[in-house]
C-alpha cells in the first residue's frame, strides 16, 4: 500500500469522527476463561484460544504463554502497525524491519516478597531496526509519530483510568 492508498482507505473515517465523534468511540473487550484445575486461563483470541498461566519466575512450568510476554506482544504488534502506517504516510521505503520489546520485571513485586518492590514491568523498551535508506532525521520523526499514535504505547506511558469489580454469573 502507497501513501495515497492509505490515505483514501482513512479519509472517510477521519470525515466521519470529524462529523460524529461518538462514531470514533470503540469499546475493544477481551475475555479468559478459569481453568478449573490449575492456576490458569484460557484467553480468547480471533487466531484461536491461549492458555495463560505463571512465569516460570512465579512458579509455572513455562508451557502456557505469560500474561508479561502477551502485554509485550501488544506492544510490538500496535508499534509495527503504526510504524508501518505512518512509514506509508510519510513515504519512507522499508525494505524490512522489526520491532521488538524488551520489559524488567523484579518478582519479588509479583510474590509478595518485598512490599517495596513494584509489581509489573518497571522499564519496557521499544525498539525498531528497520533496513532503509531514509535520513535520520525522518526516522526520528517516524518513531516520534508511531509513540504518538500507538495506541498500546500511549496506554502504557499515561495513566488510563482502571477499574476492577467483581460479579456474580
Amino acid at each position: 500500500m502507497d501513501a495515497n492508498a492509505l490515505r483514501a482507505l482513512q479519509a472517510p473515517l477521519k470525515e466521519r469522527y470529524k462529523q460524529d465523534p461518538k462514531a470514533a468511540l470503540v469499546t475493544f473487550a477481551a475475555r479468559a476463561t478459569l481453568d478449573g484445575e490449575r492456576v490458569a486461563c484460557q484467553v480468547e483470541t480471533r487466531g484461536g484460544p491461549v492458555v495463560a498461566g505463571l512465569h516460570p519466575a512465579a512458579g509455572g512450568t513455562g508451557e502456557d504463554v505469560c500474561s508479561a510476554d502477551m502485554l509485550l506482544q501488544a506492544l510490538v504488534a500496535c508499534a509495527g502497525v503504526t510504524l508501518k502506517a505512518v512509514a506509508t504516510a510519510m513515504e519512507i521505503p522499508l525494505r524490512a524491519g522489526s520491532v521488538r520489546a524488551e520489559g524488567d520485571v523484579d518478582f519479588r513485586g509479583t510474590l509478595g516478597v518485598d512490599r517495596v518492590v513494584p509489581v509489573g514491568f518497571t522499564a519496557i523498551r521499544l525498539i525498531a531496526e528497520l533496513d532503509t535508506d531514509a535520513p535520520q532525521e525522518k526516522l526520528d520523526k517516524l518513531l516520534q509519530l508511531t509513540e504518538r499514535y500507538c495506541i498500546v504505547f500511549q496506554t502504557l506511558a499515561g495513566q488510563a483510568q482502571l477499574t476492577a469489580k467483581v460479579a456474580r454469573p
